[in-house]
């Protein structure tokens, strides 16, 4: 049974935005629109976007966040992406690249999963002040010029633009890090969620994992994020559900087995609960 979550090629990125080129093992654009997709899906490719001008909506995984221009987002293979529209009027650059590009005639094969802004939800955005905007604006006309004028060394620029990108951002990261530390409990219990969601549903489970009690678990995530521990369960395997849902080769049933829940029905039961239409509707709607 094939239960691989949809992933993106190059190719499929370069035609949401309408680019005819030659595919290499990298794209450049800048754009005034941006292709919202609404539903969860992966890439083939790292992506590091230079939002210019107004707002877009964007989900990791169980993060929803609202960002506003001027910022950079850093999005690599693995992430679980989804994008809605904020602003009617945007700008933004996007540089897209495949590992084994970036990596050529690179030592390190792990150089990139060094840096975690690439796949970590809580550290894909970097708001810009002032003077990060222009270096980063300088960097992006840089990176564009390269990708207009083209020559035979084209792919060697653009290595060195990306590396100075990623040292740049990972100076704001450093910078910042004492900012944004947020609770070590609840940190685990996302990582353990994620880990475990398919398989482990009931917030006992993790609270026994995590050696804490069940209420003050839930205390502190919902101190840090507003929701309760079962919410955030919900969401994921609603998340995996709907992922699940756009492979139409997968049966209702098999997605059932493939989530653990003990029968068609009861996943069904879920579905609607959480999202208000039954598993067949929702793929009719959106698949």
């Amino acid at each position: 049974m094939n239960t691989k979550i949809t992933t993106y090629s190059l190719e499929h990125h370069k035609s949401l935005f309408n680019d005819a080129n030659n595919v290499k093992e990298y794209f450049y654009i800048q754009a005034k629109d941006h292709p919202y997709i609404s539903e969860p899906y992966r890439a083939e490719s790292y992506a590091i976007e230079f939002l210019r001008k107004g707002s877009i909506v964007m989900q990791t995984k169980l993060k929803k966040v609202v960002i506003h221009a001027p910022a950079i987002l850093t999005l690599g293979p693995s992430v679980i992406r989804s994008f809605t529209k904020d602003s009617d009027e945007i700008l933004i650059d996007i540089i897209f690249f495949k590992p084994q590009f970036f990596l050529h005639n690179q030592a390190n094969v792990f150089f990139l999963s060094q840096y975690d802004f690439f796949e970590n939800s809580e550290k894909h955005v970097f708001n810009l002040q002032k003077k990060n905007k222009i270096k980063f604006e300088q960097i992006f006309n840089l990176l564009r010029q390269s990708i207009e004028h083209n020559s035979d060394n084209q792919p060697s620029i653009l290595r060195a633009y990306l590396y100075i990108l990623i040292y740049e951002l990972d100076v704001i990261k450093q910078t910042n890090t004492n900012d944004t530390k947020q609770n070590p409990l609840f940190e685990k219990f996302k990582e353990t969620l994620s880990r475990d969601f398919i398989s482990q549903r009931s917030v006992q489970y993790y609270a026994d994992t995590l050696n804490v009690s069940r209420k003050y678990l839930s205390e502190v995530i919902k101190n840090n994020s507003g929701k309760t521990a079962s919410d955030w369960i919900d969401e994921i395997v609603v998340l995996e559900a709907k992922i699940l849902l756009q492979n139409k080769e997968l049966t209702i049933n098999q997605i059932s087995d493939t989530l653990n829940f003990p029968n068609q029905s009861g996943f069904g039961r879920f579905f609607k609960k959480c999202e208000g239409i039954s598993p067949l509707e929702y793929r009719r709607k959106n698949v």
